[in-house]
């Protein structure tokens, strides 16, 4: 079992980053620190392989913080009918 931290993006909505709570962002490569923006700490949580989580894979997470000292959390791609919410908006919009 791992006592994981959870940070999330000040750039990004829905990106998070987890780290093992011992080493705090001392892996984490200065360039994904950069993208990342200002970590915010949300929460330390146990974690051991087969528990459950909302939008993760807890063998790859665990599996990440080990090989590489992170798990990086992507946001979840937008669906394509809400961009249909304002089919007059220019093309340079965001996408």
């Amino acid at each position: 079992m791992k006592i994981c931290s959870i940070y999330k993006s000040s750039r990004k909505d829905e990106m998070y980053l987890y780290v093992e709570k011992r080493e705090l962002l001392t892996r984490v490569p200065e360039a994904l620190l950069t993208m990342f923006g200002t970590p915010v700490h949300l929460m330390d949580m146990p974690v051991k392989p087969g528990r459950k989580l909302a939008r993760i894979d807890v063998e790859k997470m665990l599996a990440g913080i080990v090989e590489k000292g992170y798990y990086l959390q992507m946001p979840p791609p937008k669906e394509d009918y809400m961009l249909d919410l304002y089919p007059d908006r220019p093309e340079t919009g965001v996408r």
